[in-house]
C-alpha cells in the first residue's frame, strides 16, 4: 500500500512538473488557485477566526422594553426607548413577507447565504463609486442582514462585507429558512425608533401587522433601504415611486397579479405624523416611581444584567388602579387650579434662547408638555406691544393673545386655541402630592405628585419633604392611650410654656386662631384640632414614648422635642397615608409597595412584594391536617385597640370637628386635617377601611398660602372630590372593632358615662358611643360623685373670693387655719 502511495504521488509530481513547463496557461491557472487559496487562507486568519459563533441566534434574546401592567391586569404604559415586539413567523402575513423578499432577497428560498451575482453586481458598483464619496448599494441577502444587525454591525467597509459573507454561511447551516426570515423581520431597523415590522406597522400606520393592506405592506418593505429618507413626509414623492417598484416586482416573482398591484399603486402612501407612545393610563408621577424602582433592583441597560429595564423584557404588575389614579389627578389639579384663581400669571415654566439655534428643536429636546384639556406648550417667538406668536414643537406657529406684561420672547409657556390663535394660560405655581393606599395590603393605588409629570420630573408625593403639622396629632393621643388615657380622659386646654435655657428662654404653646381654657375630653381636642390639649397630652405620655410611636409607624426620627408633637418634623405625603393605613388596620402596617411582581421575558416569576411561602399548599394529595394557611406579612406598629380608639375619635372630625366637609358625603369616614405656621403646608388624610387617601399643598419654596389657607378649607376638598369621582368604590361599612373593645354611652363634652339616653343620628348630640378598652370606661355616677362635685365647684369659689380679698386688702395677714378650714373639715355643711 505505501508503495503505491509513493508511486501515485510521484507520478502526480511528475505530471505537474511536465505540465510546469509545457504549459503557459497551466503556469497562470496553478497560480490563480494557489493565490486565491492563500487569500482565503489570510481572510480566514484575519477575520474569520474570530467571528462571532452563528450558533448564539439559536439562543439570541433580543433588546426588548418593560411592559408594565395596572392592578386589573390590562397595559398601561412601557419602558422603551425603541419600539420593539416580537413576533413569530406564522404571525407575519404572507403579503408582507413576500414585499420583503421582493425588496430585499427575491433568491432567498435557493441561495446558501449569499447571493453571488448580487454580491458581483455591488462589487462593480463600489469600484465605480470609489472616491466619489457616494455610498455603494449594498447587494446583502437577508441572511447577511440578520449577520449584520446581530453580530457584526453596520461598520461600512470591505472588512464588514467579508464578515457578513462568511457568518451569511454559517447561520444557513444553524437556522432554518423560516428561523433566519423571523430574525430578521424582528430586527431590522425602519426608522421612527422602530426595530420589527410590528413596531413599525404601528408607528407608520397605528396598525397591526395582520391588518396592513398590500400597498401598506409594500411601503415597509421599501424602509430598509432609507427608512429615515423614505419615513419623512417631505420625501412623499420618492417614497410613493419606491414603493411601486417593490410592487412591480412582487408582480414579476408572481406574488400578486397585476391587477393587485395596481390598484395598490393607486392607494396613497397613508402615513400618520410621527407621535410618541402615548400613555393608556396618565400616570406619570406612580410609572416615573416604578421605574425608579426598577432600575435600582435590575440595572437600566443591558450592559447591567439580563433583566434590565430597556432591554430584558420585563413585565411588571403593579397596584395602579386606573379609575382611582384618573380621579386622584383630575381632584388634585382642580384643587390646584380652584387655589390659585384670581392669582394672575406667574411666569413661564423655562425659558429658550432664541439666538442659539432653531426654537423647534430646542423645545422639541425639553421633551416639555401637558395633558390637561386642550393645552399646550409652547415658545414665544417674536413679541412685539401688543402682538405676539407662539411656535410648538411641530414648527407650526400662532398669534398670541392674553398676555401679561412680563412676557417676553423665548418664554416657554402654555396656551389653548382661542379664536383663531391661542391665548395664555397659568399653570398654578402652588404645588402638591396625593396618595391613595389599600390598608389591608399596603397596595399604592394612585399617586399624583403634582399637576403634570410632563412639566417636571418631581414628585411631591414621595420626594417632597414636608411639615405636616396637626395630621400627625392622632400618633400623639394614640401614645396617649397607651400610656392609660382614654378617649373620654379629661385635658387641660390651657396655657403650656417650657424653659429652653438662658439662651433660648421660655417657649410658649397656643392654640390655632388663639384661644383656649378649661378642661375637655380628648375625644374633643382631636376633633377641634387644639394644640394646647396636644402639648399636654404629649408632656404626660413623654416624649420619648411620642417620637418612638413616630418611628414604629414610619412618619419619621425626632428628637423628643414638643414642637415635634404638633407636626414640626419633615415627612412625606407617602409616609403619612401608610401611618394613618396602620390605624385604619387595627395597628397593622404594611410597607408601601407599587409593584406585586416581575416577570422575565418568559413570564418566570423574578421577584414578589409578598414573600412569604405556602408550605403544604401544593401537596398531591391532603395529608390530614389542618388547611395551611399564610402568615400576616403586616407589622403590629399599634396596639389593636388603641389603634381603632383613635380612629373612631377621627370619624369624629369628619362628624363634627375640622374636616365637617366631608360629612355630606354620607360614608363612614375618619380623616385629619392639618395645617402648618404660616401657613406654607394645608393636608388632609383619611378615608375608610379599604382606601385611604392623603393630600397636601404648598408652595416648592415654602412661604405663606394666605391666612385663609387650612386644611379643611383647602386640602379636605380634594379628598372629597376624589371620593365622589369614585363613589361606587366606597362602601358605607363602620370600621371592624377588635376584640375586646367595649361601646360605652358617654356624653361626648363632660366623658361622663350615660345611663338615661341613647345616641342619635345628628353629629351634634351630646350622647355618643364610645369605644374603651376593658375596665377603663368611666365608671358608674353615683350620688357621692355628685356631692364631690358640688363640694369641688364650692371650694372653687371660695378661693377665688380669697384671691380678690387678697388684691384688695391692705397686706394684712389672715389666719392659716382659717384659710383651709373647709378643705380640712371635709366639706361645707
Amino acid at each position: 500500500m505505501r508503495y503505491r502511495i509513493r508511486r501515485d504521488a510521484q507520478g502526480v509530481v511528475a505530471w505537474f512538473r511536465r505540465n510546469w513547463h509545457d504549459s503557459r496557461v497551466f503556469r497562470l491557472l496553478a497560480l490563480a488557485i494557489a493565490g486565491l487559496m492563500l487569500l482565503w487562507l489570510l481572510v480566514w486568519v484575519t477575520i474569520g477566526r474570530n467571528l462571532p459563533d452563528a450558533r448564539t441566534l439559536l439562543d439570541y434574546q433580543p433588546p426588548l422594553p418593560t411592559m408594565v401592567r395596572g392592578i386589573d391586569g390590562e397595559i398601561v404604559d412601557s419602558y422603551a426607548r425603541e419600539r420593539r415586539v416580537q413576533l413569530r413567523f406564522q404571525d407575519f402575513p404572507r403579503p408582507l413577507i413576500n414585499a420583503y423578499l421582493a425588496a430585499e432577497d427575491k433568491t432567498f428560498w435557493t441561495h446558501g447565504g449569499v447571493d453571488y451575482t448580487g454580491f458581483a453586481g455591488a462589487v462593480f458598483d463600489y469600484v465605480s463609486k470609489i472616491g466619489s464619496g457616494q455610498r455603494a448599494k449594498g447587494g446583502s441577502t437577508i441572511t447577511q442582514q440578520v449577520a449584520k444587525n446581530i453580530l457584526v454591525g453596520d461598520e461600512y467597509s470591505i472588512t464588514r462585507k467579508l464578515k457578513e459573507m462568511i457568518l451569511a454561511g454559517r447561520i444557513e447551516q444553524v437556522l432554518s429558512k423560516q428561523q433566519i426570515l423571523e430574525l430578521y423581520l424582528n430586527e431590522i431597523p425602519l426608522g421612527r425608533q422602530s426595530f420589527g415590522v410590528q413596531a413599525a406597522a404601528r408607528a407608520y400606520f397605528d396598525k397591526d401587522v395582520d391588518q396592513l393592506k398590500l400597498h401598506e405592506a409594500a411601503f415597509l418593505a421599501i424602509l430598509p433601504k432609507a427608512p429615515e429618507r423614505y419615513g419623512r413626509a417631505r420625501n412623499a414623492g420618492l417614497a410613493m415611486e419606491r414603493r411601486n417598484f417593490v410592487l412591480d416586482q412582487m408582480v414579476r416573482n408572481d406574488f400578486v397579479s397585476k391587477q393587485e398591484a395596481e390598484a395598490a399603486k393607486a392607494m396613497p402612501l397613508g402615513v400618520i405624523p410621527n407621535r410618541s407612545q402615548a400613555r393608556k393610563v396618565d400616570a406619570g408621577y406612580f410609572m416615573e416611581e416604578v421605574r425608579r424602582q426598577l432600575i435600582d433592583k435590575y440595572g437600566e441597560k443591558a450592559e447591567d444584567g439580563p433583566h434590565s429595564v430597556y432591554a430584558g423584557g420585563l413585565w411588571v404588575r403593579t397596584s395602579l388602579d386606573p379609575e382611582l389614579q384618573k380621579a386622584a389627578r383630575d381632584a388634585l389639579r382642580a384643587g390646584l387650579l380652584r387655589f390659585h384663581s384670581g392669582r394672575g400669571w406667574t411666569g413661564p415654566i423655562a425659558r429658550i434662547d432664541l439666538d442659539e439655534g432653531s426654537w423647534r428643536g430646542q423645545l422639541a429636546s425639553s421633551y416639555l408638555s401637558i395633558s390637561y384639556q386642550d393645552w399646550r406648550v409652547g415658545v414665544v417667538t417674536q413679541r412685539q406691544g401688543a402682538s405676539a406668536m407662539v411656535g410648538f414643537a411641530d414648527g407650526s406657529e400662532a398669534p398670541l393673545s392674553g398676555m401679561p406684561d412680563a412676557l417676553k420672547a423665548g418664554d416657554v409657556i402654555v396656551v389653548s386655541p382661542q379664536a383663531g390663535g391661542y391665548i395664555v394660560r397659568t399653570v398654578p405655581e402652588v404645588s402638591g402630592g396625593f396618595v391613595a393606599e389599600q390598608p389591608g395590603t399596603g397596595r399604592v393605588l394612585a399617586m399624583q405628585g403634582g399637576f403634570d409629570s410632563r412639566l417636571g420630573a418631581f414628585n411631591r408625593a414621595t420626594q417632597a419633604l414636608r411639615q405636616p403639622g396637626s395630621t400627625i396629632k392622632p400618633f400623639v393621643y394614640a401614645t396617649g392611650i397607651d400610656s392609660g388615657m382614654t378617649p373620654a380622659s379629661m385635658v387641660m386646654d390651657g396655657p403650656f410654656c417650657v424653659y429652653q435655657g438662658a439662651a433660648l428662654g421660655e417657649k410658649c404653646f397656643r392654640n390655632f386662631g388663639g384661644g383656649g381654657g378649661g378642661e375637655h375630653t380628648m375625644r374633643w381636642g382631636l376633633e377641634q384640632s387644639r394644640n394646647l390639649m396636644t402639648v399636654h397630652i404629649a408632656n404626660d405620655a413623654g416624649m420619648e414614648n411620642v417620637t418612638k410611636t413616630f418611628r414604629r409607624t414610619g412618619i419619621g426620627d425626632y428628637k423628643p422635642y414638643l414642637s415635634f408633637a404638633l407636626g414640626a418634623g419633615d415627612t412625606t405625603v407617602s409616609k403619612m397615608v401608610n401611618a394613618y393605613s396602620a390605624l385604619a388596620n387595627h395597628g397593622v402596617q404594611f410597607e408601601p409597595t407599587l409593584i406585586d411582581f416581575v416577570q422575565d421575558r418568559n413570564g418566570k416569576v423574578i421577584w414578589r412584594a409578598d414573600k412569604r411561602r405556602c408550605i403544604g399548599c401544593n401537596m398531591p394529595e391532603w395529608d390530614g391536617k389542618p388547611m395551611p394557611r399564610l402568615q400576616s406579612r403586616g407589622k403590629q406598629v399599634l396596639d389593636p385597640g388603641t389603634a381603632y380608639q383613635v380612629i373612631h375619635m377621627l370619624e369624629g372630625v369628619v362628624q363634627r370637628g375640622t374636616a365637617v366637609v366631608l360629612r355630606d358625603l354620607g360614608l363612614s369616614l375618619f380623616g385629619k386635617t392639618g395645617t402648618t405656621t404660616g401657613p406654607t403646608n394645608v393636608w388632609f388624610i383619611g378615608g375608610s377601611p379599604d382606601i385611604v387617601a392623603g393630600v397636601y399643598l404648598g408652595y416648592d419654596q415654602p412661604r405663606n398660602m394666605g391666612g385663609w389657607a387650612q386644611g379643611g378649607r383647602v386640602a379636605a376638598p380634594i379628598v372629597k372630590q376624589f371620593i365622589q369621582n369614585t363613589r361606587s368604590r366606597w362602601k358605607d361599612e363602620p370600621f371592624p372593632a377588635p376584640a375586646g373593645i367595649r361601646m360605652v354611652r358617654i356624653d361626648r363634652r363632660t366623658g361622663k358615662r350615660v345611663f338615661d339616653g341613647w345616641p342619635s343620628n345628628d353629629p351634634q348630640a351630646s350622647i355618643i358611643w364610645e369605644a374603651f378598652k376593658p375596665d377603663t370606661e368611666p365608671r358608674r355616677s353615683t350620688r357621692q360623685d355628685e356631692l364631690d362635685a358640688m363640694r369641688e365647684e364650692i371650694l372653687d369659689l371660695l378661693r377665688r373670693g380669697r384671691t380678690a380679698q387678697d388684691g384688695a386688702g391692705a397686706g394684712g395677714q389672715r389666719d392659716g387655719a382659717q384659710e383651709n378650714f373647709a378643705e380640712e373639715q371635709g366639706g361645707i355643711y
